[in-house]
C-alpha cells in the first residue's frame, strides 16, 4: 500500500534545499497554554507525532533546533529525549541567535526552515526559505506563512512539516514502507 500523503510540486521543490528545521516552543512544540504548579514550576505538554517526526528528520540527516523565549528543566528534558541538540533558551531576539545556530551548521538561510507562531518568530521565519505556522498562529504570520499546518500547536502541527521534509527530501516513502504504509 503507498503513502497517500500529497504536497503540491512547487511546495516540494520549494523544500528540496532545506538541511535545518528551526522551531519556537511555546505554540509550536506546545498548544501555548502554561500550567504553574504549587511551586512554580512551569509545565508543557508535547505531542508524541511531533516526536516521533522531530526523529524521522534526523534519521533523513535534517537538523532540528529549538529557539525559544523560555527554560526550563522538563523542556530541556524533552528536547534531550528527542535528540535535539542544537538549542537556545532565553532568547528574545531569535534572529541573530538563528543566524548563529545556523553559521554553527555551516548552513544558510536558504537551506533553513522556520517554524513560528507569534510575532517574536517572524524576523527569523521572514529570512528563512520556508516560512511555517501552526494553524492557530497570530493572523500576522498565518497570512505571510508559505505553509500552515491543518494541526495547531502542540497538536501534529510540527509532524505535518516534518512529513513535507520528508516528502521533498525523499525520504518520506522509504520511512512509510518500514511500518508498511
Amino acid at each position: 500500500m503507498a503513502a497517500q500523503l500529497r504536497f503540491t510540486e512547487d511546495l516540494l521543490a520549494r523544500c528540496r534545499t532545506i538541511k535545518a528545521l528551526l522551531l519556537d516552543v511555546d505554540g509550536v512544540l506546545t498548544d501555548g497554554g502554561l500550567f504553574y504548579s504549587g511551586q512554580g514550576e512551569t509545565l508543557k505538554r508535547f505531542n508524541t507525532l511531533d516526536g516521533h517526526g522531530l526523529k524521522m528528520l534526523h534519521s533523513a540527516g535534517i537538523t532540528t533546533a529549538v529557539i525559544t523565549g523560555r527554560d526550563s528543566e522538563p523542556l530541556r528534558a524533552r528536547l534531550a529525549a528527542l535528540g535535539i541538540n542544537h538549542a537556545r533558551y532565553g532568547i528574545d531576539d531569535k534572529l541573530p541567535a538563528a543566524q548563529a545556530l545556523l553559521a554553527e551548521l555551516q548552513l544558510d538561510w536558504s537551506q533553513a526552515a522556520a517554524m513560528g507562531d507569534d510575532w517574536p518568530d517572524w524576523p527569523m521565519m521572514q529570512k528563512a526559505a520556508l516560512r511555517c505556522a501552526p494553524s492557530n498562529a497570530h493572523h500576522e504570520l498565518l497570512t505571510r506563512a508559505d505553509f500552515v499546518s491543518r494541526s495547531q500547536g502542540g497538536q501534529g502541527a510540527v509532524r505535518e512539516v516534518c512529513d513535507l521534509l520528508l516528502s521533498a527530501s525523499g525520504h518520506y516513502a522509504t520511512i512509510a514502507a518500514r511500518y508498511a504504509l
